[in-house]
């Protein structure tokens, strides 16, 4: 079977399921196969459980004309998805990055449903099966679609931008992640600059950090959708003092509007202003890109202030990178409140870097006054404290076990980062 043909049945049956355990009446199930499992197994049981059809690249099934055979599942996914693609007569914005992409996305589609419909990667499902499926969630009523994309190898974000096909882009930002699989940072730069050279052969527009130089080098010969604290900026902003929350001042063509966010960071100024920025482009009211900024909540571990008793906690452990990390802690620690701690976990998959990045951060942490400095994690375990008051634990189990005999906390300002394989997480319940 051909992408055409399997595109008539996609439209006749527009529900997609890749686990078998998740299937909806009429749904299309595609058998992907993983290093572990193989869902070519269970393409039977889908049927059974009421998918109308099953994808499937196993020659070794049973025949059943309810079975599209193919060459590759997943190939044949991913071409489903470019062909839905090309006939979506809708603006298509990609976003990638190292840090804030996920919440910027967040903040874009939050400014845009106020005049659009808009659909959208939910989560972070942003990979070679994420994109995919979030292109074939789209649909004749969608007006704008987002897709997120993320890449931790070379060639990653330009085999997703073949799929998606995005009229206009946004990097939030190019940091120190996924060195392990980049190979270095320069790896890092180039894999987040295939959007740029996407656009850029497509002649298309960027929205673009007017302050990030780095940005700016990599996207020359595009059209340059800016924003930023520079005067050159066609949407400028900058940050208001706040005790917690985040609040951007920002220069509308109309004049200056107060966006108020409930986030925790100034390193979030930029995401809310990139929201805001494409909400301008998309020619968006400034009083309801105010509204929509204002009404998003964080959530999922993302820059959250959690109200636990007297304490108050900045969780921040959906991910950590070298660059998010040191952006926390200077956030942080620049916090005007007595009775401060630190729970870190270490920063993954950063090869060999890793060690110097850990040691880095321990560094900084020398010239801070905290209260307590917890440290999470193998990597963490072999950086030199050397002075520091510091107490390191392998594992979170054992944080929680210390935390545990502490209690009760009283009046503290805890922040909590780490990468998610720590499961830093867990220790919330301890300072209620």
């Amino acid at each position: 079977m051909n992408i055409e043909q399997l595109y008539e049945q996609f439209l006749k049956h527009p529900t997609l399921s890749t686990d078998s355990r998740q299937i909806t009446p009429g749904c299309i199930f595609f058998a992907l196969k993983g290093p572990n499992f193989d869902g070519n197994k269970y393409a039977a049981d889908a049927l059974e459980k009421g998918a109308a059809y099953a994808v499937v690249d196993s020659m070794n099934l049973p025949e059943n004309d309810r079975f599209f055979v193919v060459r590759d599942v997943l190939t044949t996914l991913q071409q489903l998805a470019a062909h839905h693609r090309q006939q979506l007569a809708i603006p298509v914005l990609g976003i990638t990055g190292t840090n804030g992409k996920t919440t910027t996305k967040e903040l874009i589609v939050s400014v845009l449903q106020q005049k659009y419909k808009v659909s959208s990667t939910q989560g972070n499902l942003n990979n070679h099966i994420g994109v995919p499926l979030t292109l074939l969630s789209m649909t004749s009523q969608t007006e704008i679609g987002v897709v997120e994309m993320g890449a931790n190898h070379p060639g990653e974000i330009a085999a997703l931008c073949q799929i998606a096909d995005p009229d206009l882009g946004i990097i939030t930002n190019i940091g120190k992640a996924h060195l392990e699989g980049f190979g270095s940072f320069e790896g890092v730069i180039q894999t987040k600059s295939e959007l740029y050279d996407y656009l850029r052969n497509k002649q298309a527009a960027c929205f673009i950090n007017q302050d990030n130089e780095l940005l700016i080098r990599q996207a020359q010969g595009l059209e340059q959708l800016s924003y930023g604290q520079s005067e050159q900026a066609q949407l400028r902003g900058e940050v208001q003092e706040s005790p917690y929350y985040l609040t951007v001042k920002a220069l509308f063509p109309k004049g200056w509007l107060y966006l108020k966010s409930k986030l925790i960071g100034n390193y979030n100024f930029e995401n809310i202003l990139a929201a805001a920025r494409i909400g301008l482009h998309f020619q968006v009211d400034p009083l309801a890109i105010q509204k929509a900024i204002e009404s998003y909540l964080p959530s999922n571990n993302r820059s959250q202030l959690i109200t636990q008793g007297s304490n108050k906690l900045i969780m921040d452990a959906y991910n950590a990178n070298p660059t998010s990390m040191m952006a926390a802690l200077k956030n942080f620690t620049a916090m005007n409140h007595a009775g401060k701690i630190v729970i870190l976990g270490d920063m993954l998959e950063l090869g060999g870097q890793s060690a110097m990045e850990h040691q880095k951060i321990v560094d900084f942490l020398q010239t801070q006054e905290l209260e307590k400095i917890l440290l999470v994690g193998p990597e963490f375990e072999k950086t030199e404290t050397n002075a520091l008051k510091a107490e390191k634990f392998d594992h979170v189990e054992l944080l929680s076990d210390y935390l545990y005999q502490l209690k009760p906390f009283v009046n503290k300002l805890i922040l909590i980062k780490g990468s998610r394989g720590i499961k830093l997480e867990r220790v919330l319940s301890l300072f209620l």
